[in-house]
Order: structure tokens, then sequence, then C-alpha cells
């Protein structure tokens, strides 16, 4: 079972999950950002290529983009100046479509200029003909209550089954 430790991300997976409606994934086509009003500011969306694999930030969530002073939209994950952040991001979206699922990462990592990210993350799966993993979800949750630096045990990824 998914652990998550905020509770917008919670009801983030909810709404992910309730969009199914029985398929494996839901399309982009079945949310409306007004549903996701609590999280607007905070979800970004990431297009799938194949062959080879790679992601584009089809949108990057606002706030992330003034957290860390990158705009990403329009641009592939591998283009990310932060060559951390470029590989925890990849290495993520990589882990939810070789999984098949959602995965939550709890990032405690530094970033351009050195700031601390206290963060959950969640990046879930999307399919515009309900099988075919051609786009990402994610939103985040910052974590302004713990103090910077503070590194937690066993940190990491978790998909839900």
């Amino acid at each position: 079972m998914l652990r998550l430790e905020s509770a917008i991300l919670r009801r983030f997976y909810a709404d992910w999950d309730v969009r199914r409606r029985g398929r494996e994934f839901p399309a982009r086509r079945d949310f409306d950002p007004c549903d996701l009003a609590y999280a607007l500011g905070y979800v970004s969306l990431m297009d799938v290529l194949r062959d080879p694999l790679r992601f584009r930030f089809r949108l990057h969530a606002t706030g992330i983009a003034e957290r860390t002073g990158a705009e990403l939209t329009g641009k592939f994950v591998h283009e990310m100046k932060d060559l951390r952040h470029r590989d925890m991001a990849a290495a993520h979206f990589r882990e939810v479509v070789e999984t098949r699922r959602p995965v939550a990462n709890i990032r405690r990592a530094y970033v351009t200029d050195r700031r601390i990210w206290n963060c959950e993350v969640l990046v879930a799966p999307l399919s515009s003909n309900g099988s075919d993993i051609d786009m990402l979800i994610s939103c985040i949750a910052w974590d302004e209550a713990r103090p910077p630096g503070l590194e937690r045990a066993g940190a990491g990824s978790e998909a839900v089954p």
C-alpha cells in the first residue's frame, strides 16, 4: 500500500484513482484543472516518449519553477541544469513507467542554489488509450515544518500495488 505523508498527495492520489473508472490508467482528458484547485501550482504534466525512453515537461508547476528558479515547460528532463535533480527526476519517472504504478518519493536534496528540498512527490501514469503510458502527472507537497537539512532514514520511493 502506498504511504503518503501529505494530505494533499493522499487527495491527489484519490483523484487519480477515481478517474480510472475501471481502467488501468486515467487519461489527461479525465482531469479538469478546476478539480485540482487545491494543488494548482504544484501539478506538472510530462509527455512520455519512446525509443529511447525520455520525458518532456508539457507543463512544469509554477510553484516548483518559483522555488528552483528553473522553468521547464517544453523542455526534456535531460535538459535540466541541476544534474542531481535531473537524475532524481528521470529515475522517478522511469520507475513509474516500468512499474506501471504511481510512485511517491520523499526528497531531501540540494538544488542549484544550495537550498534543501523538503518535500514529497507523487508521480502517476496517464494513458490516452487506457493501457499505454503516454503521459505522467505529478504533484509536490512541500514540508515547511521539517528543519532544513534533516534527512529521514529510509527515505525513498514507494509504488502503489
